[in-house]
């Protein structure tokens, strides 16, 4: 029953930044870990980058590494994914989630996580 809604997608391009923003009315928020996920057109929805209920711990995958950084802000229930230097690559419906209970690093599987939000898309143009 956690609603999730994502919000801050666009179209930029090569080299640009955008900062996506999931926000929920959920009140257990900060007991959830928290992830993105991405999703082109043909293919699987893959991990993006996760953070566990502090925030002291995230990870990502390796193609985002030093380029996007998740956090979150547990009093206004929001997690965010601050985007640099997107590539086409990119491109994708980015999806926010949300595990309701215990996160850590190999939490990087659909499967993992029990509720989505209804995606934003970015479009990085070449």
């Amino acid at each position: 029953q956690v609603q999730l809604v994502e919000s801050g997608g666009g179209l930029v391009q090569t080299g640009g930044s955008l900062r996506l923003s999931c926000a929920t009315s959920a009140r257990n928020f900060n007991t959830y870990g928290m992830s993105w996920f991405r999703q082109a057109p043909g293919a699987e929805r893959e991990f993006v980058a996760g953070i566990s209920w502090s925030g002291d711990m995230t990870n990502y995958i390796d193609s985002v590494l030093g380029r996007f950084t998740i956090s979150r802000d547990n009093a206004k229930n929001t997690v965010y994914l601050q985007m640099n230097s997107l590539k086409p690559e990119d491109t994708a419906i980015f999806y926010c989630t949300a595990r309701f209970g215990p996160w850590d690093n190999r939490h990087t599987r659909v499967g993992n996580y029990n509720a989505w939000g209804p995606g934003t898309q970015v479009t990085v143009s070449s």
